[in-house]
């Protein structure tokens, strides 16, 4: 989205110190700017206003600052606001009234929420101009920074909610207005901050209570505490599921490569679907996308279309052979019970005679010991071998290096990376796929 410093000034309520330049977008992040990016220093561990200098140097011709402009950049604009993670919520809410062709979808859940965006995308993306988050983008930086920037012209904009408590996801949807919210699943994640599986329920329950009447819920027709928010919401519902639901998938199978192939019923007919990516799991997540898109008026073969094409996001259920001839299953990007479980049974579906787990930590949880030792025995019941990464929850020593317990595979073999973002794994995929 283009606009100008003085624009970002009177959104932000901010006092303009400088030219007052033409912008194209924002960032966070000096390493990943984009030359006509605002940059927004945020104040967390670490203080963005220390990397003004770097992004400034990378070509942000304008940045917010809540100490006053930086010393010896006299080239760039600084736009002076009290708080610069509030001013840019700010800056976000104006962008989004400037979207006045754009229908918003807004997803969260406990798990699912990036794949489904993947899918929306790929799918609004056959007939409209859209616009998607980059990644996991689902936060009070993230979100922000996907509105700012799509086009002005976005017909279709897909955006993640995420939270770690009460409050958060409502905040996101005061700024990003959904049209149609889905909720894909509640399950045992960042339970610590919420008071277990009820309290995660409550907190993603704050996106249908924030439909207008004219929006559409779409929610998991199997999931109990899902479809009860269907009485939360004044807006229109519209379900999805395996077993139940206005849009469902009947007749799934699996292929050699653990890839789904189904049968898509929907309100506005029927249509077969090949997905592109491993994982029984993801049928579940197509439908959600499907019901979206449903909203959208989509019709049912380009639906399938789009989600045949559709690519996830990196480190999700990415499968690739090593150079040794095993499957790689790099599911790195991060880990809850459930995630972690639906991961395994999709190791399991891979044709291997030795199949293995490089698990890490998952976080955030109420009861991490209980949650850790029930994977441990899923890994077993489906006669997986389990390698603990920096964490002995699994109850087993975890190793320090899994590329030496790695180090004989062979084309036989199938193995499965997975822990939470805290764990980093991703990096012992890209060693076993670089060989």
């Amino acid at each position: 989205m283009r606009f100008r410093a003085s624009d970002a000034a009177a959104a932000t309520g901010g006092r303009l110190l400088g030219p007052d330049v033409e912008l194209d977008g924002a960032s966070f992040d000096s390493r990943t700017l984009r030359p006509g990016q605002l940059f927004v220093p945020i104040v967390g561990e670490r203080d963005g206003h220390d990397f003004i200098a770097a992004a400034v140097a990378a070509g942000a011709p304008a940045y917010l600052t809540a100490v006053g402009a930086a010393a010896g950049l006299e080239q760039a604009t600084a736009i002076e606001v009290d708080d610069t993670g509030a001013a840019l919520l700010r800056l976000a809410a104006w962008a989004r009234d400037r979207l006045t062709a754009a229908r918003v979808v807004g997803i969260t859940g406990s798990v699912g929420k990036t794949s489904v965006k993947d899918f929306v995308a790929a799918i609004a993306a056959r007939g409209w101009r859209t616009a998607a988050a980059e990644r996991s983008y689902n936060n009070e930086q993230g979100l922000p920074i996907t509105i700012l920037a799509a086009p002005d012209d976005t017909q279709a904009l897909v955006l993640e909610l995420g939270m770690r408590g009460f409050g958060e996801i409502a905040r996101l949807a005061e700024i990003s207005r959904p049209d149609v919210g889905v909720v894909t699943v509640v399950a045992e994640a960042h339970t610590e901050r919420v008071g277990g599986i009820e309290g995660v329920a409550r907190a993603k329950a704050e996106l249908v209570e924030a439909l207008p009447p004219e929006g559409v819920a779409v929610l998991n027709a199997d999931q109990p505490h899902v479809v009860a928010m269907a009485e939360l919401t004044v807006a229109s519902v519209l379900t999805f599921g395996t077993t139940a639901g206005d849009v469902r998938a009947v007749d799934v199978t699996l292929d050699a490569e653990a890839r789904a192939r189904f049968t898509l019923v929907t309100p506005a007919g029927e249509v077969d679907v090949r997905l592109g990516m491993p994982g029984r799991h993801m049928v579940t997540n197509a439908t959600a996308a499907a019901a979206a898109a449903l909203a959208l008026d989509v019709a049912p073969h380009d639906i399938a279309a789009g989600l045949g094409a559709a690519q996830l996001s990196p480190w999700r259920m990415a499968l690739q052979r090593a150079p040794s001839g095993a499957w790689v299953l790099n599911d790195a990007y991060n880990a809850n019970p459930t995630s972690m479980a639906a991961a395994l049974e999709a190791l399991a579906a891979l044709p291997a005679q030795r199949r293995i787990a490089v698990l890490g930590v998952m976080a955030e949880l109420d009861d991490a010991p209980a949650a850790h030792r029930r994977i441990a025995a899923v890994a077993a019941e489906l006669e997986i071998t389990l390698v603990a990464v920096g964490t002995d929850l699994y109850g087993i020593e975890p190793v320090d290096d899994p590329l030496q317990v790695l180090a004989s595979l062979a084309g036989d073999d199938a193995v499965l990376v997975k822990g939470s973002r805290v764990a980093g794994l991703e990096h012992v995929a890209t060693r076993l796929l670089a060989g």
